[in-house]
């Protein structure tokens, strides 16, 4: 009986291979783009989710408040927290601490080579997470002082082999490290992407040697803690007793600021999407966009399934006499939706096939679009056939169930006597189908002008600083010397002897970076200790100002013409309303305590954005540092720029032996920052398109359905004396209501949904009533083009021909 279901099933899809291709392409690319985007969020959300104790890891992320008000959010917090958890609640089963040492010089036989990515891992770093160690003993590979475990390729890279375990690496002017084992690169779907790991008990004697006791450390930040719970133990009652724990080691300490700090715990397989704290290990995404598009995806293949609905009932007038004949012959209804059925499973069996195609084409093209890792080993997942198996069941029911039941309800005497007419039910059943469709993508189109719009807000915004033409060479990393500050020095000399150079400075960080100089515990001088503040500190030398075109509101820049310039400070607008002035001016000349030293306020500078317009505004305070190593920027005139690059990196070989030379130009590295944003716009957009697509022949559908219902309708008016245009009229007055329901029905739900979405951002674009009225013209601009097909057509032809049956 199947077979034979399956086998006219065949034969009805050859018979009308037109209506069988506009089925087949449309289920196909809407299944193709939903593959695709659940693969991309199906990896989002798989971070983390390869360690066997996932359930059971935990990060302790570190909230600071200052007056009863949080200042600080911090993934890496105090050095103490671990240990001090660990001793005191039982529930406690084991912890792992985690120090970035960034980038780090090796020296293989007396050549320098650039690690970057480099951690202090503690001993239980093996025993606590499931990186597979491919070489050494997890239990013991990072308890010894000068021990170190490297990555496969960084082992290859260095020595040539894997093979590396009991050798030494040798760490510019650091005692030698020994090698203890080495592990697997970590795989894409993990925060932590380290090439070395070094043992957190040698940050701790060298610690030690500078009277800085790590392990009783509550007062300095930067170190990750994540904990190892018991089977038993339940996470918010570990994290009550936190509060007792800190209060009881710093808390009289933190009174005295009038500040506080406080310990959440944040799940291992959570922070990747939801935690953009200070200090984090790696790149964070965004849970927002993620289940966005898988809103996305959830409309795409909807829409398919819709339009699949549209084109069977539109084809319930040639399929009548087909029913009529089947149920006079004998036919159960029964038999007549398996029937139906088998039809829509062939189709969408196909569908799928042809998806599969798509999506192994598709890939490499959509990885460079989303700068994700999908691969073709999506073919060997048990739980990717799984969900295409679901996705075809879910095919058939969704868009064969509803044509299957209308079309096996036709009565067979109506049907051979001809007068088979349309129920109420079913058309408005076809029409709300339609008004789902073009709502869903009025709503992405809506969405994809609002993501492009805030991207062009952001890249063209003013940043109230000018890096143009700003040529930036990293720090040299080779630099602990007592002659660095006069190389330095010599070197700038040496580069402003060309003509195409501008100013030249040195700075701790430069824009499109966050600040990680974090200060606490600044406030006036003479001011009670209650009125501490927290800022983020730029060191700077004179020219820092003048380079990057700063606009000064009040007070002075750095000279060298004042010989105090060096307990010398400048602020943003932002930290002067931070500490409570009225106005710039009043700033000016007080003297603030930092850290036990006195500095005056000598100058202020309007805010500016040292990161992307999606961060808000930071209190910063301008430190002049003469005699500072950092980030060298050097201004330059573009039509020289292959020159001055070719110079700085002669003169660097020169001044800096054993550095690598390392540069990029500042506008290209800021707008880095809006990378994520740009492929979200991308890809949000390139599916809204493919939506667009499929609902248009859903649509389609409905104008072939109209049609043919009024093909009669439409003899008897053109005989009677109407005009194509009058026709026209008609049968567009139908479609255009339904898109203005679609209109009034996606707008609110947009506005919203924009609304919100921008919300993630500080500085952004107001969302005008163009954004709205733009896309439902396109919208509709399109309708009336696919509507016109079939719509055209029927008015001006023979109107012999609709009524010779008559």
């Amino acid at each position: 009986m199947i077979r034979n279901y399956v086998k006219i099933a065949w034969r009805n899809i050859l018979k009308q291979p037109g209506y069988a291709s506009i089925n087949i392409i449309g289920l196909a690319l809407g299944i193709a783009g939903c593959v695709l985007i659940l693969q991309y969020v199906h990896f989002e959300l798989s971070y983390e989710d390869f360690h066997a104790k996932k359930d059971r890891i935990y990060r302790v992320e570190q909230d600071r408040y200052d007056n009863g008000k949080l200042s600080t959010q911090w993934a890496a917090g105090a050095y103490a927290a671990g240990n001090y958890f660990k001793e005191q609640i039982p529930e406690i089963e084991d912890y792992v601490k985690l120090l970035r040492r960034d980038k780090l010089v090796a020296e293989i036989k007396g050549q320098p080579f650039k690690i970057e990515e480099c951690f202090y891992a503690s001993s239980s770093f093996f025993r606590i997470f499931s990186y597979p160690l491919l070489k050494g003993n997890p239990q013991t590979a990072l308890t010894e002082p000068y021990s170190a475990v490297i990555s496969q390729t960084t082992a290859k890279n260095l020595f040539g082999t894997e093979d590396v375990l009991g050798k030494t690496l040798n760490i510019h002017q650091e005692q030698e490290y020994k090698i203890t084992g080495v592990y697997k690169d970590m795989p894409a779907n993990t925060q932590l992407q380290a090439n070395l790991l070094l043992s957190y008990s040698t940050f701790v004697a060298s610690a030690m040697k500078d009277s800085f006791d790590v392990e009783n450390a509550w007062f300095a930040d930067g170190c990750l803690t994540y904990i190892l719970l018991d089977r038993n133990a339940r996470p918010a009652a570990v994290e009550a007793k936190f509060p007792a724990i800190v209060n009881k080691a710093g808390g009289e300490e933190l009174k005295r600021f009038n500040a506080s700090v406080t310990y959440r715990l944040q799940p291992i397989t959570k922070i990747h999407l939801y935690s953009h704290y200070m200090m984090e290990p790696g790149i964070t995404g965004d849970g927002k966009t993620v289940y966005l598009l898988m809103a996305i995806a959830f409309f795409i293949v909807v829409i398919a399934w819709v339009n699949y609905v549209n084109l069977a009932t539109a084809r319930s007038i040639s399929r009548a006499r087909e029913v009529g004949i089947r149920k006079a012959m004998g036919s159960y209804r029964r038999q007549l939706i398996l029937q139906f059925l088998s039809e829509s499973a062939v189709l969408n069996l196909i569908a799928i096939l042809l998806a599969l195609i798509i999506v192994l084409i598709a890939i490499p093209g959509f990885n460079g679009l989303t700068g994700q890792h999908l691969s073709f080993s999506l073919l060997a997942s048990g739980k990717f056939w799984l969900a295409m198996t679901a996705l075809f069941v879910a095919g058939v029911f969704f868009s064969g169930l509803y044509p299957a039941f209308v079309l096996s309800a036709f009565k067979p005497i109506e049907v051979l006597k001809g007068k088979l007419t349309s129920t109420t039910q079913g058309g408005l059943l076809r029409k709300s189908l339609v008004v789902f469709q073009f709502g869903a993508s009025l709503f992405l189109l809506i969405g994809t002008f609002v993501v492009y719009n805030q991207i062009q807000y952001m890249r063209k915004g003013s940043l109230g600083i000018n890096i143009n033409q700003m040529l930036v060479i990293t720090p040299p990393l080779v630099n602990n010397d007592s002659t660095f500050p006069t190389r330095l020095n010599a070197y700038k000399e040496a580069l402003q002897q060309n003509a195409a150079v501008g100013n030249i400075t040195v700075s701790t960080t430069i824009p499109g970076q966050p600040v990680d100089w974090n200060a606490g515990g600044i406030k006036l001088v003479g001011a009670d200790e209650s009125t501490q503040k927290q800022y983020r500190v730029i060191g700077v030398d004179y020219e820092f100002i003048k380079t990057y075109d700063m606009k000064l509101i009040a007070g002075r820049l750095f000279s060298k013409s004042f010989g105090t310039d060096d307990h010398s400070v400048i602020y943003n607008r932002k930290a002067v309303e931070h500490i409570g002035f009225a106005s710039p001016e009043e700033a000016i000349g007080k003297k603030i305590d930092f850290w036990g030293q006195q500095y005056t306020i000598v100058g202020v500078v309007d805010n500016f954005h040292n990161q992307s317009l999606k961060e808000a505004y930071e209190p910063l305070i301008l430190r002049l540092i003469p005699e500072l190593g950092g980030y060298v920027s050097i201004k330059i005139s573009s039509e020289h720029a292959p020159a001055v690059v070719e110079l700085a990196k002669k003169q660097w070989g020169v001044f800096f032996p054993g550095n690598t030379f390392e540069y990029f130009f500042l506008d290209e590295h800021f707008a880095k920052q809006y990378q994520a944003d740009q492929r979200f716009g991308k890809v949000f957009g390139i599916f809204t398109l493919l939506a667009i697509f499929v609902a248009c022949l859903g649509l389609f559908g409905l104008a072939s359905y109209t049609t043919l219902q009024r093909r009669k309708e439409i003899g008897i008016r053109k005989v009677l004396g109407a005009s194509v245009p009058g026709i026209l009229k008609i049968l567009y007055k139908e479609f255009a209501l339904l898109l203005v329901l679609s209109f009034l029905i996606a707008v609110p739900i947009a506005w919203l949904s924009s609304a919100r979405w921008l919300e993630g951002y500080a500085f952004r674009t107001d969302i005008r009533w163009y954004y709205m009225v733009i896309p439902f013209l396109v919208i509709s601009a399109i309708a009336l083009i696919t509507v016109s097909f079939q719509s055209i057509r029927a008015a001006i032809d023979n109107p012999v021909k609709a009524l010779r049956s008559e």
